[in-house]
């Protein structure tokens, strides 16, 4: 009898568990569903016209009552809305609205990382301090609920970064909308990052800042060493004066000929200048300074070297205590009058989801002395620029690739900006996002 009741009672446990873990999958699955990325579009196979708005080019020409017409992926038209004379499949009244070429996001984890506590998700940094041999291409994930925030703002490509070590490793130019990585791959193995040791560094956090103190000399002249090897080691390897194969030399080889660009991130003068100077040495041809709050301080020698410049988060406070509280937004003024081609970027803390916010920081530089086309380029063409995707993006110019937004209103003002279409080479993209469909789901709650 006893063996009854404890079978009965054992029963009567195994299915209460069973219904409580069909509870659980249930809310799972709910989540899951809520969770589902927009589906990617499909080629684009009818042709375009988007006619009527202020078209923004990206190269700070505007073009009121404009029209932009695309085929196959690729522009076959820009100009005002008269000059039109082509038959289209799809016309498109954007009357009172703005267009632009698609954002271009800088020197971004996005992608690569998306929850900070959980370690799984997470391919933005390896073991080691250096390994030019890490990829971040096949790491992409296109899954990221992340992105679909990000795209929705007007951000349709970004530059995926890896981070830590002195050397992270290999980055690639992504665009937001694909199935998989391959698809997404704008540019592959774009350019290898580089950590300058720095000079000084500062205690404390950002709300509680400590005091600036100095690098010890001989460790960080240790360091600078160590690069230096490092790199005599790769580039003897490149040119066949090396025995054995060596993964971490061979992903080195594309700064030697000129087919990848090194990204050195530094921010005060004296680290710019010291990595100006080590990029000559090697001859290495492409150079960009990331981060460069410095930069317009030693604006000669990045104009002279044709030395690029991917610029910190604007919406930072300043890196010293007597520093203007304005000058991290003057920054793209101080180097667009010096003659410095700059784009932004948004790294820093929350990069990932705040970077949806990319648009606003240019224009907060508009806002600061810089013009506003001028600000829209920085994002658009001049960071295609840097990027080196310039032949195919950041412009809306006749055999590019037709990668554009149209927004209600002012796309770089935070109380105006509101993109209704996107568009990644052709493709007409979702530009819902699961935000947007937590605010559907509780809007139509019913309130007793």
């Amino acid at each position: 009898m006893r063996y009854q009741q404890a079978g009965s009672n054992g029963s009567w446990q195994v299915k209460r568990a069973m219904r409580v873990a069909a509870s659980c999958v249930c809310q799972l699955m709910a989540c899951a569903l809520l969770a589902q990325r927009p589906t990617p579009a499909p080629l684009q196979t009818k042709s375009m016209l988007v006619k009527g708005g202020t078209v923004h080019v990206g190269n700070g020409k505007v073009i009121a009552d404009g029209a932009v017409g695309f085929r196959n992926g690729t522009i076959d038209f820009v100009g005002f809305e008269y000059g039109a004379t082509a038959v289209y499949d799809t016309v498109i009244d954007a009357h009172g609205t703005h267009v632009y070429p698609g954002f271009i996001l800088a020197d971004a984890t996005l992608g690569l990382q998306e929850v900070d506590q959980v370690r799984a998700t997470a391919d933005v940094d390896e073991t080691g301090d250096m390994e030019p041999e890490v990829r971040t291409q096949p790491a992409f994930n296109v899954d990221s609920r992340i992105i679909p925030t990000v795209r929705s703002n007007g951000v349709l490509l970004v530059q995926a970064t890896p981070r830590g070590g002195t050397i992270s490793g290999t980055s690639s130019i992504m665009q937001l909308d694909a199935w998989d990585w391959e698809q997404a791959t704008v540019k592959v193995d774009d350019g290898i990052h580089l950590n300058w040791p720095r000079a000084f560094v500062r205690e404390g956090w950002w709300a509680e800042p400590g005091a600036t103190k100095k690098e010890k000399q001989d460790v960080r002249a240790e360091r600078i060493e160590a690069v230096r090897q490092f790199f005599l080691a790769a580039k003897a390897y490149g040119a066949g004066k090396a025995v054995g194969t060596d993964l971490r030399c061979a992903a080195m080889h594309g700064l030697f000929d000129g087919s990848q660009t090194l990204f050195v991130h530094a921010d005060l003068a004296r680290e710019i200048q010291e990595a100006v100077l080590f990029a000559k040495e090697f001859g290495i041809a492409h150079l960009v300074i990331v981060g460069g709050y410095d930069a317009w301080r030693v604006s000669d020698l990045l104009r002279d070297n044709k030395v690029d410049v991917v610029l910190q988060r604007l919406h930072s406070l300043p890196h010293r205590d007597d520093d203007d509280v304005d000058l991290p937004y003057r920054l793209p003024a101080l180097l667009k009058e010096r003659g410095v081609r700059f784009c932004l970027g948004y790294s820093g803390e929350h990069d990932r989801m705040g970077s949806r916010n990319l648009a606003f920081t240019a224009g907060t530089a508009a806002a600061y002395g810089l013009d506003a086309e001028a600000a829209l380029q920085s994002i658009t063409l001049d960071a295609a620029h840097v990027l080196g995707i310039d032949k195919a993006y950041g412009s809306l110019e006749v055999g590019k690739s037709a990668t554009l937004i149209v927004s209600t209103g002012d796309v770089l003002d935070m109380r105006t900006n509101n993109v209704t279409q996107a568009f990644i080479d052709g493709r007409r993209i979702s530009l819902d996002d699961h935000q947007k469909a937590l605010y559907r789901q509780y809007s139509a709650r019913e309130v007793k």
